[in-house]
């Protein structure tokens, strides 16, 4: 599912380019559905992995699309909490499943066909959504609708007071339309390294944090601590609607403290729990190989702060900032490869996962430990704030930033004035 999600980003971004943000958002949804049928109605396996494949395309589609969208409809004082709907919209799907799934398994036999074919609500919704959005003005101007682009700029602004908003989105066009290689080819010129080594990392950070394999794994960490079945059931709600909660917050102030601070102090947050679980399992394990129940206690505790801290910061920027930095030539492209990277070593943490805690057992905790301390240390010295910034002035960022400045190099900056000169004065 994962890999397939990955492969079907790179059509993903043609689509977005080519047919627009709303009917990729479209095909995400025709996608769910389609998959969501095959696998409720699978009489085989064939049936399951087929529908399983076009699920993960639906989730390349998606992924891809929507942070694009949300960022280029929003206003730039808002549009951090705007793009984070979409997590939370993710984090009320994850919650949702496990309540449902730990109801459906007294169904015997049928009960997973329950759980997936529930799923055709959200997927028909997705659909019925699509077909009232509206496209962005960025891709109405790319595609020429100058017109239309204006309009749909004032309506979402709420005043005609647009013209300095609509002249910059006009001059990204026209510099877009001026490029002539791929998008993808265009990805590793000088000037597009720094959105571009940002996004990657941040979507490999993410990963390696240990986020999924704590989800993902929950019920299973818990039982080894003898809480039983049903405690792991509890657990995975409670850790779901943590998350829920968490996210609910970011929206409320991902826009007034801003991305990079909120990466930070998430982080400190995340090494603090990683810390404290590793230590706990290691002690406590050693000698009976269960943990007291005051400990195990304390372990689900600090996994809802682990939660809690990666919901408000890098479970909520890993979409948001590659799809506010990329500029336009290149949006839908760069959007793609992070998405790739993103269900890549998901499903590399997933599969791996368990092989760590069998090798390293509690170590492995204090090894995400590390790693947090790693990516907080890149983002504190190599990421920019984009708050309140308009999506196609991120480059401003990268002219003004100690190092990246260097990678770009002095030709570049002389080389965007001269041209964005010209075409103002066209």
């Amino acid at each position: 599912m994962y890999i397939a999600g990955l492969v079907s980003t790179v059509a993903s971004s043609q689509t977005t380019q080519v047919l627009g943000r709303k009917p990729t958002i479209l095909i995400a949804g025709c996608l769910y559905l389609a998959g969501i049928c095959l696998i409720s109605l699978a009489q085989n396996v064939t049936m399951l992995m087929l529908g399983r494949v076009i699920l993960g395309c639906g989730s390349g589609f998606g992924n891809q699309a929507a942070p694009i969208y949300l960022s280029e409809m929003a206003p730039p004082r808002l549009r951090g909490g705007l793009n984070i709907v979409f997590q939370l919209n993710v984090t009320v799907g994850i919650l949702i499943a496990n309540l449902i799934n730990s109801i459906t398994t007294s169904l015997n036999s049928w009960g997973w066909r329950v759980s997936f074919g529930i799923g055709v609500i959200p997927a028909v919704l997705s659909i019925m959504g699509s077909l009232l959005l509206v496209e962005t003005p960025n891709s109405l101007i790319e595609h020429g609708n100058l017109i239309q682009g204006k309009r749909v700029l004032a309506r979402v602004r709420g005043t005609i007071d647009v013209d300095d908003e609509f002249e910059g989105l006009v001059i990204a066009s026209e510099l877009a339309a001026k490029v002539k290689h791929h998008p993808y080819q265009n990805l590793l010129k000088r000037k597009n390294i720094p959105p571009l080594v940002i996004a990657i990392l941040i979507q490999v950070f993410q990963q390696l944090s240990g986020i999924n394999a704590v989800m993902f794994y929950a019920p299973v960490l818990l039982e080894t601590m003898g809480l039983g079945n049903n405690a792991a059931l509890y657990s995975a709600a409670i850790t779901g609607t943590v998350n829920v909660l968490a996210t609910v917050l970011t929206i409320l102030v991902v826009d007034r403290f801003g991305r990079v601070p909120l990466l930070l102090v998430g982080g400190a947050q995340m090494f603090v729990a990683q810390v404290v679980i590793g230590s706990l399992l290691g002690v406590g394990l050693k000698d009976t190989g269960e943990l007291p129940l005051s400990e195990s206690i304390v372990v689900v505790f600090m996994i809802c702060i682990y939660v809690i801290a990666f919901a408000y910061s890098w479970g909520c920027m890993g979409m948001l900032i590659p799809s506010e930095t990329f500029p336009l030539e290149i949006r839908s492209a760069g959007q793609g490869i992070a998405v790739s990277v993103n269900l890549f070593f998901t499903f590399l943490m997933a599969q791996a996962f368990l092989s760590l805690l069998c090798g390293m057992k509690y170590a492995v905790f204090l090894l995400f430990a590390g790693i947090i301390l790693i990516m907080s240390a890149f983002i504190y010295f190599f990421v920019p704030e984009t708050k309140g910034i308009r999506i196609d002035d991120a480059a401003q960022l990268w002219r003004a930033h100690w190092f990246w400045k260097k990678v770009i190099g002095e030709d570049t900056f002389n080389e965007e004035e001269n041209t964005s000169a010209l075409l103002a004065e066209s």
